[in-house]
């Protein structure tokens, strides 16, 4: 029966974790297909250039809220299996980058599966394995995303600070060791998933976001 219990909860957790928030919500506002906007992802950051801050927000909050509850599930099903807590919002992040409900054919006919970079779950994920992350993921993230300018690199960052967290508490004996492996895991699926943008990061074309994006717009409109 734990062994059912197990493969089930995974499985719930990648289809909640397939729900396209940033599909749903800009095709809804927009009437466009935020997979041929942008990055085409279907995360916050992409949904806030597809149709506003406003629906970013909406989008990155329910996003964050997939990892939240997928924790939740885990621990009502198995509240002492540890491995299970962190592979749910590990499964989470994986259906959100690549959801099976958005399959779409690219332009030579091949089927490409869609989603988004799993920043918004992973970090609903620390927030659902310990609540109190919260206090220092969502600030963390907003300075990079909107003070340094890259939400690729809030991506990146938020499983790194996950682990240090939770190897802290591990070594204080306030939760177990296997809570650390949780970043890890979510960094290796983000790091996977934004290869495109660490190749412009490391050549100097990222996108930019927030404060520097505008003083870019502004330092461009000064010059024409």
């Amino acid at each position: 029966m734990e062994i059912v219990n197990f493969i089930l909860v995974l499985i719930i957790s990648y289809f909640i974790g397939a729900i396209p928030f940033g599909y749903i919500f800009v095709k809804i506002t927009r009437g466009e297909d935020i997979r041929d906007i942008s990055s085409g992802r279907t995360g916050g950051t992409n949904a806030m250039r597809a149709a506003g801050l406003t629906i970013g927000l909406i989008t990155a909050s329910l996003d964050i809220m997939k990892g939240v509850s997928s924790v939740w599930i885990a621990r009502a099903f198995a509240p002492e299996n540890y491995w299970l807590h962190i592979l749910a919002p590990v499964v989470i992040i994986i259906g959100h980058n690549y959801s099976v409900l958005l399959l779409k054919r690219d332009e030579e006919g091949r089927l490409k599966i869609y989603g988004g970079a799993g920043g918004g779950p992973s970090v609903g994920g620390s927030i659902g394995l310990w609540p109190s992350t919260l206090y220092v993921l969502i600030p963390a993230g907003l300075f990079v995303v909107f003070g340094i300018g890259y939400a690729s690199v809030a991506s990146m960052s938020m499983p790194i600070v996950t682990t240090a967290i939770f190897a802290y508490r591990a070594w204080r004996g306030e939760s177990s060791w296997i809570y650390a492996l949780y970043g890890i895991f979510a960094e290796v699926l983000i790091l996977w998933s934004l290869r495109p943008n660490i190749r412009r990061l490391m050549d100097g074309t990222e996108r930019l976001v927030g404060i520097r994006a505008w003083l870019k717009k502004k330092k461009e409109e000064n010059n024409q």
